[in-house]
């Protein structure tokens, strides 16, 4: 890789930080091929990206960004997945963990704070952005129904009142 490539690589990652909510920084102890491109495909389908990048080139894209503070993580074969939706990431990177021990947490960075292994866990947990607007949609709707249903309740009363009238005269 020559200079020109080098600093095309830097732009393009500083790019993508200054765009990102959230960058969590993993350690790979020998994952296979098979196993990366998994973990690939678990991180593209929440709506993430995880890029094996080279540890100078990264912290040099890092510097003016707010995710400066996880310059000193990365040491040895480290990657970086990171997401618009603070959750993403960390949800999919923390599955996968869960299942394969060649995968490491060393920390994260939620804008400017910066997390460790516990942290990324917990913002794991927490639902997605989508997951959050489905409930808020949901809540709002469910008192429309109940009050459509209470102003349609008095009206079905009043017409089994007239149908059983109905039903006595019949029979009288």
């Amino acid at each position: 890789m020559d200079r020109t490539e080098k600093s095309e690589l830097v732009a393009a990652l500083h790019g993508q930080f200054e765009e990102a909510g959230l960058v969590v920084v993993t350690l790979n102890k020998g994952l296979t091929v098979a196993e990366m491109t998994d973990l690939r495909r678990r991180v593209r389908a929440a709506g993430a990206k995880f890029k094996v990048t080279k540890n100078r080139l990264t912290r040099l894209a890092l510097a003016d960004t707010k995710f400066e503070g996880l310059g000193n993580l990365f040491t040895g074969p480290t990657a970086i997945a990171y997401s618009v939706d603070p959750v993403a990431a960390a949800k999919a990177v923390v599955d996968f963990a869960k299942g394969n021990d060649k995968l490491a947490i060393l920390g994260a960075s939620l804008g400017s704070s910066m997390m460790d292994v516990d942290g990324v866990k917990a913002l794991a947990t927490l639902p997605s952005l989508d997951e959050l607007r489905a409930k808020l949609v949901g809540m709002i709707q469910t008192p429309a129904t109940r009050i459509a249903g209470i102003l349609q309740a008095p009206g079905g009363q009043v017409a089994r009142v007239l149908a059983a009238y109905a039903k006595k005269d019949e029979a009288a």
